[in-house]
C-alpha cells in the first residue's frame, strides 16, 4: 500500500478500458480529480467523435493533464486481442508505472456493424432468438473477453507485490430477466461471476475485487440508442430517473479506493433502487 491516506487515490496508476467517451471517460476524469495517473483507452484514436464527446483520444489525455495536473497517457487497441491487451500493458508500465488500479468497462450492447451503425450499434433482431451468430459473439467479446483479458494481463503484477484493485463496470440487466439485450445482459451476468470468483481466488494477496452495476445513465451514446424521457433526465429531488455519469464515476472511485479495502467480491448497483432484491 503506497498510502496511508483513507479515500485517496494519489499516485495511483489506474487504467480504465473503454474510456474514450460515456461512463468510462466520466471515470477517468473523476479519478484525475482525486490525484491519480490516469491511462485513458479507445479502440482507436478518433473514438471520442463518434458521438461528439471529443476529437482525439491524445486530446483526451492533454485535457485531463491541463486541468488536473496529473499525468495522464492515451492508449488504443482492440482488447479482445491478448497481444494487444499485452503490448498495452507494456506500454503503460514504461509510459507511468505499473497498474494500481483496473477498471474494466470496455463493451457495451453493441454488433457487429459498431456504434455507426444504426440505433448507435445495438445488434440487429437483438433478442434471444433472433440475433446472429456473428452479433451473439462481438457482444460476448466486447464485455466478458476483455474484461477476463485485461485481468490476464494486469492482475499478476498486482499479485507480485500483493496490492491492486479491480472494479469491473456490469449492469443491472445482469441481475433480471429482460426482453431485448438479451446478449448482453449475459454477458455482464458472465462478468458479475467472473469478477466474483477472481476476488476468491485474490483473496491471500490482499487484492479487491469487486463490480459496478449501473442502472440507466445518461450518456451520449444511451440517447442515441433509444427513445428517452425527458421527466427522467433530471438530476435531483427524484430517484425515479436516469443515472449520470458522475454517479456511477463516485462508485467507482470508492471501490478503487484505500476506504473499500476490506470490501470484495460484491455487486454494487447504482440504479437509485430500481431493484432492491438479492443478487
Amino acid at each position: 500500500m503506497r498510502s496511508n491516506e483513507i479515500n485517496t487515490l494519489n499516485d495511483r496508476v489506474a487504467w480504465i478500458t473503454g474510456s474514450s467517451r460515456g461512463i468510462g471517460k466520466a471515470i477517468a476524469e473523476h479519478f484525475a480529480s482525486k490525484g491519480a495517473k490516469v491511462v485513458i483507452h479507445g479502440s482507436r484514436p478518433d473514438s471520442p467523435s463518434v458521438f461528439g464527446e471529443g476529437k482525439s483520444l491524445a486530446a483526451g489525455a492533454e485535457d485531463i493533464e491541463r486541468r488536473y495536473g496529473i499525468p495522464c497517457i492515451a492508449v488504443t487497441g482492440d482488447l479482445t486481442d491478448f497481444t494487444v491487451v499485452q503490448n498495452i500493458v507494456s506500454e503503460i508500465d514504461t509510459k507511468i508505472g505499473q497498474i494500481d488500479i483496473l477498471v474494466n468497462c470496455a463493451g457495451g450492447d453493441i454488433g457487429t456493424k459498431g456504434v455507426e451503425a444504426e440505433l448507435a450499434g445495438k445488434p440487429e433482431g437483438n433478442n434471444a432468438l433472433s440475433i446472429s451468430l456473428e452479433d451473439i459473439k462481438t457482444v460476448m467479446d466486447r464485455n466478458f473477453l476483455t474484461c477476463v483479458l485485461c485481468c490476464k494481463a494486469v492482475v499478476p503484477e498486482m499479485m507480485k507485490r500483493k496490492y491492486g484493485k479491480v472494479v469491473n463496470i456490469g449492469s443491472i440487466a445482469a441481475l433480471t430477466g429482460i426482453a431485448g439485450s438479451t446478449i448482453y445482459a449475459s454477458a455482464k451476468a458472465a462478468v458479475h461471476e467472473y469478477s466474483r470468483c477472481l476476488a476468491v481466488e485474490l483473496r491471500p494477496y490482499d487484492i479487491t475485487v469487486n463490480v459496478v452495476a449501473p442502472g440507466d445513465t445518461v450518456t451520449e451514446r444511451f440517447l442515441a440508442s433509444r427513445v428517452t424521457e425527458d421527466e427522467r433526465k433530471v438530476q435531483s429531488g427524484t430517484l425515479d430517473r436516469y443515472g449520470w455519469p458522475g454517479e456511477i464515476a463516485a462508485a467507482v472511485e470508492f471501490l478503487a479506493s484505500d476506504a473499500s479495502s476490506f470490501i470484495s467480491g460484491q455487486v454494487i448497483r447504482v440504479d437509485g433502487g430500481s431493484q432492491c432484491w438479492p443478487s
